[in-house]
């Protein structure tokens, strides 16, 4: 792998880290239930399972879980079923509209729920498996790469994906008075819940 071709992969990853997605929504909910800590946790969790899987894909597991169709469709509907009980937690938020109780329920939800969230959602979600397995080989010359070549290449989408959730985390602590609003904050978790729920329907319809 020349630093040309890592060059055009960075280009690459960072239009996909950009893209909105699970890990994105899973972050906000979190950030605003629980605060930067809330949102922290939960980017730890989802940086854990960036590893994971870009571990698994580096060292050829990946391939054996995609080529296990009973495996593989466990990790699909465990994923669906998650995203879609992350995504029913901030629609019925939003529904009771009642933040001082949620807040306090939030305040006392341990920090290991929150890295809990943002582990599963990204480790049950196989498009990031499929999405490792499809876009390395492109970038790895099969006489010359390493499994070392792999392994960089799946870690720069988990430490980049980590590094923009960061920035976004940034963004909501600037406007976090104006998104305590209640009108506000009903509006984000209605949109955070739709959202996740639409990801966990079309992890289901796909192929």
């Amino acid at each position: 792998m020349t630093w040309s071709s890592y060059g055009t992969y960075l280009i690459f990853v960072v239009l996909v880290v950009l893209a909105p997605g699970p890990d994105t929504m899973v972050t906000l909910k979190n950030a605003l239930a629980g605060g930067t800590r809330g949102g922290l946790l939960a980017l730890f969790g989802i940086a854990i399972g960036n590893l994971v899987q870009g571990t698994a894909v580096g060292l050829g597991l990946g391939a054996l879980i995609v080529r296990s169709q009973p495996l593989f469709l466990t990790v699909r509907w465990a994923g669906v079923a998650y995203l879609c009980y992350l995504g029913f937690q901030a629609l019925r938020g939003a529904w009771r509209g009642d933040y001082r109780m949620l807040d306090a329920l939030g305040s006392r939800a341990s920090g290991f729920r929150r890295w809990r969230e943002g582990f599963l959602s990204n480790i049950t979600n196989p498009k990031v498996l499929a999405l490792y397995l499809s876009v390395l080989p492109q970038f790895l010359d099969p006489g010359h790469s390493t499994t070392w070549d792999a392994l960089l290449l799946a870690y720069t989408v988990a430490v980049l994906g980590a590094v923009w959730l960061l920035v976004l985390m940034a963004l909501v602590h600037k406007v976090r008075v104006w998104l305590q609003r209640r009108r506000v904050r009903r509006s984000l978790d209605a949109v955070t819940g739709t959202a996740l729920i639409g990801f966990g329907i079309a992890l289901a319809t796909e192929g």
